[in-house]
C-alpha cells in the first residue's frame, strides 16, 4: 500500500492520490483522506460500503467519491481504509471497508467534506494523479 501524499495548502489539506489507472488513483486519493482522520494500518475491514453513482468529468467524480465516501462513514459511524472503484462508461461503482470506531483507534482531524478547490485529474508518465483540497 502507497503512503498517502499531501500538499500544502493555507486553510485546509490537500489530498494527492496516484495510480496506474484513475480508478487507482481515486482508492489512493481515498486512502489519503481518510489517513487524515487515523491510522489506516490499525483499521479492520468488518463493514463493507458500496457507493454508485453516474458522472461523466473524472474531477467531478473524484469529489462526488471522496463525499459519498464520508457520508457513508458518518452514517455508519465507520473509519474506512480499504477501497475499490470501477468504471463502466460514466457509472462508477465503488466499496471501501472498514470498521466502527473504537476506543483503540487513535482520532486524527475530522474531514468535513472534498472541495472543488485545486482540484485536478491528470495522466502524467504513464501514471494517474488526483488531487483535491479537502475541508477539515
Amino acid at each position: 500500500m502507497e503512503a498517502p501524499l499531501y500538499f500544502d495548502h493555507q486553510a485546509d489539506i490537500g489530498i494527492i492520490g496516484r495510480g496506474g489507472s484513475v480508478e487507482a488513483s481515486f482508492e489512493a486519493a481515498a486512502r489519503a483522506m481518510f489517513a487524515l482522520t487515523t491510522n489506516l494500518t490499525a483499521v479492520l475491514p468488518k463493514e463493507t460500503v458500496i457507493v454508485e453513482f453516474e458522472e461523466s468529468d473524472p474531477e467531478l467524480a473524484l469529489v462526488t467519491w471522496l463525499n459519498l465516501l464520508l457520508g457513508k462513514s458518518r452514517e455508519r459511524s465507520l473509519v474506512l481504509a480499504y477501497f475499490h472503484l470501477r468504471r463502466d462508461g460514466d457509472t462508477w461503482h465503488g466499496s471501501a471497508q472498514g470498521e466502527r470506531w473504537r476506543s483503540e483507534l487513535e482520532r486524527g482531524v475530522e474531514v468535513k467534506g472534498a472541495t472543488l478547490t485545486m482540484l485536478s485529474v491528470v495522466q502524467r508518465d504513464g501514471a494517474w494523479e488526483a488531487r483535491c483540497v479537502v475541508d477539515v
